[in-house]
């Protein structure tokens, strides 16, 4: 199950290799490619991984990533995502900011060291 959640697609690489965050592997687009195909899927649709737009599309758009929460732990300044899929499989993703708190300092979007 840990697998399946911190495992995380990759451009440039093909297969499985391990992951940079000690958990999980990162996988190439062959990969992606493969098991839609052997599961007649569109694409996958992910979450779990900070992406600082609220959603990044990957492996040739076999792969999205939707991230959630906006300015994640209230100091990474990223955009929020979600995703509606109509009966066609076709998708609308809307992003959004966080709400701002009066008093809160002004964050800047940028990934944070410890993502890296």
């Amino acid at each position: 199950m840990s697998d399946l959640l911190w495992s995380d697609p990759e451009e440039n690489i093909d297969g499985f290799n391990q992951s940079p965050r000690g958990a999980g592997y990162i996988f190439g687009q062959d990969v992606s490619k493969k098991f839609n195909e052997i599961n007649n899927l569109k694409y996958i649709c992910r979450a779990h991984q900070l992406v600082m737009n609220g959603f990044n599309w990957s492996h040739s758009k076999n792969v999205c990533t939707l991230f959630s929460a906006p300015n994640y732990c209230y100091r990474c300044g990223n955009q929020a995502g979600i995703m509606e899929v109509d009966e066609y499989l076709e998708c609308v993703i809307q992003t959004f900011d966080p709400s701002l708190v009066k008093g809160d300092p002004n964050i800047s979007k940028r990934v944070p060291d410890y993502f890296l």
